[in-house]
Formats: C-alpha cells, sequence, structure tokens
C-alpha cells in the first residue's frame, strides 16, 4: 500500500538526517495530496527524481508495489484522518504541531494544502495522522515558497515560548518572537480571505500591550484586514475539562470585510469534568508517583505557599476540572489524579522508592490527548515525554474548531469565487 512506501521513505529519511531528505519528503506527500490520484509509474517516476534516489530499498519496494497497484490516492492512506472528499474550502497550517488545527478545520470539509512544522517528533505524530509531512522551517524562503496561491484561511498557532506566563516572556526579543512578521509575510503574499491566529493569553499584557499592539496595527494597518478585538477564549467552555485560556485573532481580507459580520462563539451550557475523559481501565504503575517523589513535591509546594506563591500540584477530583495542561509538557504534576485501580504496585525503572498507595498519580498521554479535545483514534506514535511536550503545546481542539465554524459560516458565500 501507500502507507508501506511511505513509511519506509519516513523511516529512511529519519536514518539519513539529510535537512534535503525531510524536504524532499515534505514535497513528495502535499503534491500527492494536491494530485488527488497518481498512477504507480508516475508515482515510481516521481520519487526516484528526489534525494530518495540513492535508497535502494526504496527503489525495490517500488517496483514491487508497482506491480500491484494501479493507482495511488490519498484516500488510499490508512491514517486516521484523510483529507476531506470533495474539500468545501482550503487552508494552511503555519506552526502546526500535532495538527489540532488540521482536525477542527479538516472536520468542517476544510482541505489542508500546506502544513509546516519544524520539530521533528510533532512532524513525525502529524504524519502518521494525516499522512502528510510537514515543510519545515517557514522562516527559509525554500519552505515559503512551496506555499499554493489559492487558499482560503490562514492558520496557525504561534509557538507557546515566545510569549508565554510559564515561559521567559521573550516576546519580540525572543528570536521566535519574528515569527509573526513571516507569518505576516505570508499573507501580504498570497492574501487569503480569512486568517486565524492562536496565542497565549498572556499577549494581551506583553510588553504592556506594545506587543498586541504591534501585531494588530500589522493586520489591520499593513495588510488592509478588517480585525475584530481578539477573545481570550477558555477551552472548559467548549466541551473540555480543562481551565485553558487561549487569545484568538481572527480577521477578514478588506473586499470581503464589509459583507462578513463575524462573532466569536457563545460558550456551550456544558458540564465536564476528568471524569469524561479519565481512562477507562487501570493504567501502568510507571504514572503514579512514589512515595519519596510525593513527599518531595508537598514540601516544595509548602515552601511555595509560606512565600505566598501559587506554585504547586493540585490533586483533581473526578467531578472536577483540570488546570491547563502547560506548553513544552513541563508541569505534568500540576495535575494529579486519584485513581484506586491499581493492582500491581511493582515499581518500574523510573520510579525511585515505593509506589504510594494513595492512588495518586499522573495523567496519561491519552487523558491530556482527551484534555486538548483530541479523539481516541487519534495515534500516538512517541514516547510519553515527547507526547506529553506535543499535547501540552496544542490547541484545543474543540474551541478551534466552534470558532472555525463561525470564519467558514461568513465565508461560504466567497468560496471558489477568487
Amino acid at each position: 500500500m501507500l502507507n508501506t512506501i511511505l513509511n519506509a521513505l519516513l523511516v529512511e529519511t529519519q536514518k539519513s538526517k539529510d535537512p534535503q531528505r525531510f524536504f524532499d519528503l515534505a514535497v513528495l506527500t502535499h503534491q500527492l495530496y494536491e494530485a488527488k490520484e497518481v498512477s504507480s509509474t508516475a508515482l515510481y517516476t516521481q520519487i526516484k527524481e528526489f534525494s530518495f534516489n540513492k535508497l535502494e530499498k526504496i527503489e525495490a519496494l517500488l517496483e514491487e508495489k508497482a506491480l500491484q497497484y494501479k493507482l495511488f490516492t490519498p484516500n488510499n492512506l490508512d491514517v486516521p484522518f484523510p483529507p476531506a472528499q470533495p474539500a468545501k474550502f482550503k487552508f494552511i497550517d503555519l506552526f502546526a504541531g500535532i495538527g489540532g488545527f488540521r482536525l477542527a478545520l479538516q472536520s468542517l470539509g476544510g482541505e489542508c494544502v500546506f502544513s509546516s512544522e519544524w520539530d521533528k517528533q510533532a512532524q513525525k505524530t502529524y504524519y502518521t495522522n494525516f499522512g502528510e509531512y510537514p515543510f519545515g522551517d517557514i522562516t527559509k524562503e525554500s519552505v515559503k515558497s512551496q506555499i499554493p496561491d489559492d487558499f482560503d484561511i490562514l492558520c496557525a498557532g504561534f509557538p507557546c515560548q515566545a510569549f508565554s506566563i510559564a515561559g521567559k516572556r521573550g516576546g519580540f526579543e525572543d528570536t521566535r518572537g519574528t515569527l509573526f512578521f513571516d507569518v505576516a509575510e505570508i499573507i501580504r503574499r498570497k492574501k487569503p480571505k480569512a486568517i486565524f491566529l492562536e496565542n497565549v493569553k498572556g499577549l494581551r499584557n506583553h510588553d504592556k500591550g506594545k506587543t498586541l499592539s504591534t501585531i494588530l496595527h500589522v493586520l489591520r494597518e499593513d495588510l488592509g484586514y478588517s480585525v475584530p478585538d481578539p477573545q481570550v477564549v477558555n477551552a472548559r467552555d467548549f466541551g473540555v475539562p480543562q481551565n485553558r485560556e487561549r487569545i484568538f485573532i481572527v480577521g477578514f481580507r478588506e473586499d470581503i470585510a464589509n459583507e462578513v459580520a463575524f462573532e466569536y462563539p457563545k460558550a456551550l451550557n456544558e458540564e465536564v469534568t476528568f471524569s469524561d475523559i479519565k481512562e477507562e481501565e487501570e493504567v501502568s504503575v510507571k504514572y503514579y508517583l512514589s512515595e519519596t517523589y510525593l513527599d518531595t513535591l508537598r514540601k516544595h509546594k509548602e515552601r511555595h505557599a509560606q512565600k505566598g506563591n501559587g506554585f504547586g500540584y493540585q490533586i483533581i477530583a473526578d467531578d472536577e476540572i483540570a488546570n491547563a495542561v502547560v506548553c513544552g509538557g513541563m508541569g505534568r504534576e500540576r495535575n494529579l489524579v486519584l485513581d484506586h485501580r491499581l493492582t500491581n504496585f511493582t515499581p518500574v525503572t523510573n520510579i525511585k522508592g515505593e509506589v504510594n498507595r494513595e492512588g495518586i498519580r499522573k495523567m496519561t498521554p491519552r487523558e491530556w490527548a482527551r484534555l486538548q479535545g483530541f479523539p481516541d483514534n487519534y495515534i500516538i506514535p512517541v514516547s510519553d515525554a515527547a507526547a506529553y511536550k506535543q499535547f501540552g503545546n496544542s490547541v484545543a481542539v474543540p474551541a478551534i474548531k466552534a470558532t472555525a465554524e463561525k470564519i467558514v459560516m461568513e465565508l461560504e458565500p466567497f468560496f471558489q469565487k477568487d
């Protein structure tokens, strides 16, 4: 199958660590999506034109598969989230992470025509679920040149590290802060009908509001987009048990702005608690804290409390909601849970000392995925440490979808007009 060939390409590319091969893999998978259907002969020729042509294993596999399959299409991909067919609109996914924006917009009938993400582990997760390998560094002209012209919505979730209260708050002083201006350059060149940007809540107050003011000035005055006042959206209002606030910025191209009456979505009247996303079965002992570590956490919390700080863990009851999962996956101990179903208390390698008998454990990666609104058929192909980082950096899918639905509704009269 097509998966076999592409997976083999991915494995060989990762082994080589050759940036050109990663770039070529992104080009190839994007072209496959764009072509909609490719004959086996054409695919064989296409792959040989890339830097993969020196990989004997791939050539042999291609020759074998070319005899077995007459046609390759994106829907031949055995992935959980194939492209919408037929597509209602087109969008691009910048700073894609593991595809939270893509999940939301694809579920509304959108076709992703370009994706970029520079973290290799996140690229792997993205590819596993969508069958498309994202391009890397969006600051490079070679990557920008791959962005097509005819798309409707630009989606971009800024890297958390640039503006987050949990980080250094370097903002535009941080090199990642300038990534907004790469986004602005893409908007200037491609002029999509709408833009949908996401960032941490702390963006509002960064540098006494100057950072957000600069962003809005660029979008409104320099690029000519109608941008309503940004809104802070809490994930808990859209069906996930997580208190996670993010700032959303939505804008419409000036030639259609007068015909658009966009409003941010209202909060859902839906009570969701941790019990709704808790693992259904007993989880591994590796997620349970040792007595020694739990004691360390308690003392650490007490020291901070004496200083008047709010830092420390929280034990989430089944009928409560969680703190926000932290960008970068740090602070997993902020959300501890009670789970008395453990039957095997034998410590594993990462647990030093006796396992606590109070039933206190960390959330699992799947529970973090559910906190962010990822469905259970979303595959987690990476280590736990990488998964915590990826879901911590991701968007809350239901909040993105609710907002994107409003954008798509306003744009429907304009689809296919350009």
